[in-house]
């Protein structure tokens, strides 16, 4: 089986030697996402809610691209530079994700690109 390489405008780009997803079969591989805003290339404003949000949104531009959307999303990995900051998190996530939401872990990361609070990694499955 081949892996198509995923690859939208609408989500920053790779900002090293990988890839915005891959596809093999029906499963999609998304690449962890920081919140990049895809224009400028330059982390949002604001704190772990404004951060969140823009990496949910970079998340489902790449699957839109892969063909498929966030209810498709059956695990992620949320990377936190601060466990203080899970809470406002994870009420921006919710409301990202139909009920059953995916399955998913949360670890406190000593620091991530950028300086970002947040980076989100997922794997879907496409319908079909």
């Amino acid at each position: 089986m081949s892996a198509r390489v995923v690859a939208t405008d609408r989500a920053p780009a790779a900002i090293g030697p990988y890839v915005q997803a891959r596809v093999a079969g029906r499963t999609v591989y998304c690449s962890g996402q920081i919140a990049l805003d895809p224009t400028t290339g330059q982390l949002v404003e604001g704190g772990v809610t404004e951060q969140t949000r823009r990496v949910l949104d970079n998340l489902s531009a790449v699957l839109v691209a892969a063909g498929g959307r966030l209810a498709d999303v059956v695990k992620t990995t949320v990377f936190l530079a601060d466990m203080a900051d899970f809470a406002a998190m994870n009420e921006v996530y919710a409301t990202a994700f139909a009920d059953p939401p995916p399955a998913r872990s949360t670890v406190a990361a000593a620091g991530l690109p950028r300086g970002a609070r947040v980076e989100i990694e997922a794997i879907a499955v496409l319908p079909g």
